[in-house]
């Protein structure tokens, strides 16, 4: 499971023109689910979401989690995390999982998100062609594979 994790003064998601979810302060997450992802990437990857200090504390120093500042999650599920590169310029996807496989994953990645959180998070539409838009605070963000622990 790849996450590509944003810290935001704010993130919506549009679909064919209407909005379907929009936060605050927060964190704006693009979520690969690959084909070799479990529960237990879902429930090591959620516990690291919500306890990454990366907001400010009172000295400027990030040293606060997204529980503590009370902030939002907008969680986007984006199978062109794992585009492989490797060979030619057309990016290959033979190890996103497919839509059967992803979307019981994302679903339980959406609950494990707001029981840890206590309350409902932002979320795209799984497959559907959305418009992302934040403005990302820091610049902060911050790449995450579940796979490769680092």
């Amino acid at each position: 499971m790849i996450a590509i994790i944003q810290r935001v003064s704010q993130a919506a998601v549009q679909i064919e023109g209407k909005e379907k979810s929009s936060i605050g302060k927060g964190l704006m997450i693009l979520l690969g689910i690959g084909r070799e992802d479990t529960d237990e990437d879902i429930e090591w990857l959620s516990r690291k979401i919500v306890q990454l200090r990366i907001f400010d504390d009172e000295e400027g120093k990030m040293n606060k989690s997204l529980k503590e500042v009370n902030g939002d999650i907008l969680l986007v599920s984006q199978f062109t995390l794992h585009a492989s590169t490797k060979k030619g310029n057309r990016p290959g996807y033979n190890e996103a999982a497919p839509p059967e496989a992803a979307i019981p994953l994302y679903n339980k990645m959406i609950a494990f998100l707001e029981q840890a959180m206590e309350k409902p998070i932002g979320t795209g539409t799984f497959g559907a062609m959305m418009q992302v838009s934040l403005i990302n605070d820091g610049p902060v963000t911050i790449p995450i594979d579940t796979k490769n622990k680092r």
